[in-house]
């Protein structure tokens, strides 16, 4: 049979019948207590709870199930754990594997509460944390240690979008460092437009919230892993407590199905927006992975095979306070707030001194002010339109 296309196979994942019965999709289960009619039926369910057999509720239901079959295939792993957020994917992920004394290595451009999570809670296990320059490649075999237990990755960056040299750095590690657990957060590819198993990545971690639920009205967390890690990180995650609940798992299952076709509209809109910017006299650098200005472009081109509608944008000077109000208090169109993957469009603004917290590494921008906006699925003229206001306001 020949290999199917992405969208084809999106369409496909997780409808195995036996978790839809006669239905188009999986069936929503919730159940905490699982019942058994004989000793050996619950013996056989206790030897084979890691594998996709009903024993109790938090080691998941048929829903559970479909989705992380889905998730497993779509990211070339051998096992999916969920958690209840993108950040419990990342936090338990790291806990999975690490013990006192350890060191980890983790990109200094990583999303915010990865880093506050190293600094406030692993620091109180006597776990070292040490950052790096997002561009470091092969670099990353200098800050190697005998105790180097993780190194965590993230691409693009956060904010700042920068995209790691994976091979470089993986081989680096394999090299001289081979038992060393590689994890990336994997959340702004979706799964979709990076693999970072066939990398010989270990862990590829995404927060669902985002592009799989797609919508803006769940939260969930997803970890897919290798075969010498899938074990470790399914056992220990279950002692630390994870679950989620059957409903946003089917949700998150059912965004599968239409995130091929979302993913392309936000790719073409968020790309129709940047290059809009690009010729803004006010604006200084765009900072999208599929523009060549973006650094580690061509390590992008190389890896990925597409992109999507988040990116940000830096202005050639300082906004006041009260122009930094005014620019983002009357969008229409565009919204202030965290999250995005969503079907609607999204802006936050940063200055200088607010990244500059946020980079752990040498990262020397000037004293633009600095936007991540998030093309959703609106016309991409009519944000254009509404970009064009907010310039005008200031």
């Amino acid at each position: 049979m020949a290999k199917i296309r992405p969208e084809t196979q999106l369409v496909h994942l997780g409808r195995n019948p036996k978790y839809t019965q006669k239905g188009v999709n999986p069936i929503i289960q919730r159940t905490s207590s699982v019942i058994f009619d004989t000793v050996e039926e619950k013996r056989h369910a206790t030897q084979n709870r890691a594998n996709s057999v009903l024993f109790y509720g938090r080691r998941g239901t048929q829903t559970h199930f479909a989705f992380q079959e889905a998730m497993t295939e779509l990211e070339c792993g051998a096992g999916t754990v969920l958690y209840p957020s993108g950040a419990a994917a990342i936090t338990n992920s790291i806990l999975s594997f690490v013990s006192s004394g350890d060191h980890i290595l983790v990109t200094g451009s990583a999303y915010d509460p990865t880093q506050n999570f190293c600094d406030k809670i692993l620091t109180k296990l006597n776990i070292k944390t040490d950052y790096f320059d997002p561009l470091i490649g092969a670099g990353i075999a200098e800050l190697l240690r005998t105790n180097t237990r993780i190194v965590f990755l993230e691409a693009p960056s956060s904010i700042t979008m920068e995209i790691h040299d994976l091979p470089a750095i993986v081989q680096a590690i394999r090299q001289q460092a081979p038992e060393t657990i590689i994890m990336i957060d994997n959340t702004w590819a979706a799964g979709v437009l990076l693999k970072p198993l066939l990398l010989d990545i270990d862990i590829s971690i995404q927060s669902a919230t985002k592009y799989i639920n797609g919508h803006s009205d769940s939260m969930l967390g997803i970890a897919v892993a290798n075969q010498r890690c899938i074990k470790t990180l399914r056992e220990n995650s279950y002692l630390l407590g994870q679950t989620a609940d059957p409903d946003t798992v089917y949700m998150a299952g059912r965004g599968l199905h239409t995130l091929a076709t979302r993913l392309k509209q936000h790719e073409s809109s968020g790309l129709t927006v940047a290059q809009w910017l690009e010729q803004r006299p006010e604006v200084e650098s765009v900072y999208h992975p599929a523009l060549p200005s973006c650094p580690g472009h061509s390590f992008f081109v190389r890896d990925f095979s597409g992109s999507n509608g988040l990116f940000s944008f830096q202005l050639k000077s300082r906004l006041s306070q009260q122009q930094f109000e005014d620019f983002l208090n009357h969008f229409s169109h565009f919204k202030m707030g965290y999250s995005w993957g969503g079907y609607e469009s999204l802006i936050l603004g940063y200055q200088k001194e607010d990244l500059l917290s946020m980079r752990q590494y040498d990262f020397q921008p000037n004293d633009g002010t600095f936007f991540r906006i998030h093309v959703g699925l609106e016309h991409p003229q009519d944000l254009i339109d509404d970009l064009a206001l907010a310039f005008e306001r200031i």
